[in-house]
């Protein structure tokens, strides 16, 4: 196989995977349950009802590797069996209600849009995986920031200084970190192609 179709700008990571349908189902029920996993490392922010979880990473990451319409359903399978009572939200929680579900809602477009963007390359450079990472972190936002105000009663202004201001370091970081784990992902992909 040579390094160009491994790294074609058609592709996400989970396309390098064998397999279709087995290979597709395995990859969201995956996604899912490594955001439900990452959603139980939990730090609580004082002044907020939000606390700071692994999810949001998560979810940018799964969407970016599995691509637009698995990861949109990986984040999706997320919410719905969270939804139905599972305990897999934030700190081992379930059910659609409180201050934090419209982030969860969030990460299904994220996912989808993140996704996308992979698949266009927008994981293969650090500067590009930093520019697909802070939109799907604009389209979480987009959906807590509104779901926060009416949970918890709040203006637009204090949702977004409870919502959204207490974590853009986190944030930060945690685009540094994908702006250095995906485009080295490929560019591991790429050196084992050429080697076949």
């Amino acid at each position: 196989m040579s390094s160009l179709s491994l790294t074609g700008r058609r592709q996400v990571l989970a396309d390098l995977v064998p397999g279709a349908l087995v290979r597709d189902l395995t990859l969201v029920a995956g996604g899912a349950v490594l955001t439900g996993a990452a959603a139980q490392l939990v730090i609580p922010i004082p002044g907020t009802p939000v606390p700071m979880t692994g999810q949001t990473f998560a979810a940018l990451l799964v969407g970016a590797t599995l691509g637009m319409r698995r990861g949109a359903a990986s984040m999706l399978l997320y919410l719905l069996v969270g939804a139905a009572g599972v305990p897999w939200f934030q700190g081992a929680t379930s059910g659609l209600s409180g201050a934090s579900a419209g982030y969860i809602v969030g990460f299904v477009l994220a996912g989808a849009l993140v996704g996308a963007l992979a698949r266009r390359g927008g994981d293969r450079t650090p500067l590009r995986t930093a520019g697909t990472m802070v939109l799907g972190n604009v389209v979480i936002y987009a959906f807590g920031v509104p779901w926060l105000m009416a949970a918890a009663g709040y203006d637009f202004t204090t949702a977004f200084g409870k919502g959204v201001v207490p974590f853009l370091v986190g944030d930060l970081l945690k685009i540094v970190v994908a702006a250095g784990v995906l485009p080295l992902a490929w560019a591991a992909v790429s050196r084992f192609g050429k080697r076949d």
